[in-house]
Parts: structure tokens; sequence; C-alpha cells
């Protein structure tokens, strides 16, 4: 019984992770009010980018990739 009562409190907890890990933070409103706020804000953004010339927030990183180097197998000796 004490196995089975772990099961279930197992799965319980690792079905309450994956929904709350599905919470994104994304909300809708038909508010008016809270609309122009979150246009305005966005525009504010938009000038903000523009008059910083366009240059993106943070800069992009190259990464170098390291040559494979594939090596061929040594003949077998036992073979000759």
């Amino acid at each position: 019984m004490k196995k089975v009562s772990l099961a279930i409190l197992v799965s319980l907890c690792a079905v309450t992770g994956a929904a709350y890990a599905q919470d994104n933070g994304i909300v809708t409103s038909t508010d008016p009010a809270k609309v122009a706020e979150f246009e305005q804000h966005a525009q504010d953004l938009q000038n903000r980018q523009q008059t910083m010339g366009g240059a993106p927030a943070m800069p992009a990183r190259h990464h170098k990739m390291a040559p494979h180097h594939h090596h061929k197998k040594a003949p077998d000796a036992s073979s000759s």
C-alpha cells in the first residue's frame, strides 16, 4: 500500500510540475486602457531602438566550431 501511495504522490507532483511549467505568462485583456498602455510602451521601445542607431540590444556572439577530424582505421596486421 505504501508503494502505491508513493507512486500516486510522485505522479501528482510530476503532473503539477508539468502544469506549472506550461504557464508562459501570456495574459489577454480587453480593457482599452491596458491596451493603450501596452501600445504606448511598445512605441516607446521602438523609438528608443531607432534612436540608438538600430544597434541590437545584445551583440551577436560568434561560436567557432572546432574542426572535426576523422581518423582512418589502421590496417589490420592479422589479415596479412
